[in-house]
């Protein structure tokens, strides 16, 4: 509901009535409407901590682990509810703590992803450039999904994981020189 109608102009009221319970019911379960988010937020973190998590844990060039993390952020993260949450609910409407410790989630992946970056470029496998450059292209990418993506809509999430993980690592690929025919 909060994707659909946006944060603030979604009523508690709704909420329990989507879920067929009363309104004290889910007082019972969550503070606040601000809880609910939070929730919502940690759902979305976790889904990406623990994709990353196997992603940084198997084998593969650092290339290889950065198209896997492209698939898998475009096909389960911002192409499901929760993972959407992460970019389309504006993190402002939470207080100040729950901001910090959102933000701090998000700085936290970053770093994680520029790593995959790094150890692509100390393999071989990626070009030499600036991490938290090519970290900014490929997550802004990414995220921007969550915008447009329709989950009842022509596309399905791997086709699309498919395609950006394709074009996102062509730019970071090491080039391989072509042989100059003979008598060129």
């Amino acid at each position: 509901m909060f994707l659909e109608q946006g944060f603030n102009r979604t009523k508690l009221s709704d909420v329990a009535e989507q879920l067929n319970i009363t309104k004290p019911a889910l007082y019972h379960y969550f503070a606040s409407k601000e809880a609910i988010l939070i929730e919502c937020f940690r759902m979305g973190q976790e889904l990406i901590e623990a994709h990353l998590a196997e992603i940084e844990a198997s084998d593969g060039s650092g290339l290889d682990k950065v198209r896997e993390f492209i698939r898998v952020y475009a096909a389960k993260i911002m192409t499901a509810d929760f993972g959407m949450c992460l970019v389309r609910l504006d993190d402002r409407e939470l207080s100040e703590e729950a901001r910090r410790k959102f933000r701090k989630g998000k700085r936290l992946v970053d770093q994680r992803v520029r790593a995959l970056i790094a150890e692509g470029i100390a393999d071989g496998s990626i070009a030499t450039c600036d991490p938290k450059m090519a970290a900014f292209a490929i997550e802004g990418s990414l995220n921007w999904i969550a915008h447009w993506y329709q989950p009842r809509g022509p596309l399905q999430a791997t086709v699309v994981a498919e395609t950006f993980a394709s074009l996102l690592t062509e730019g970071l690929a090491v080039r391989q020189e072509r042989a100059t025919p003979a008598g060129a």
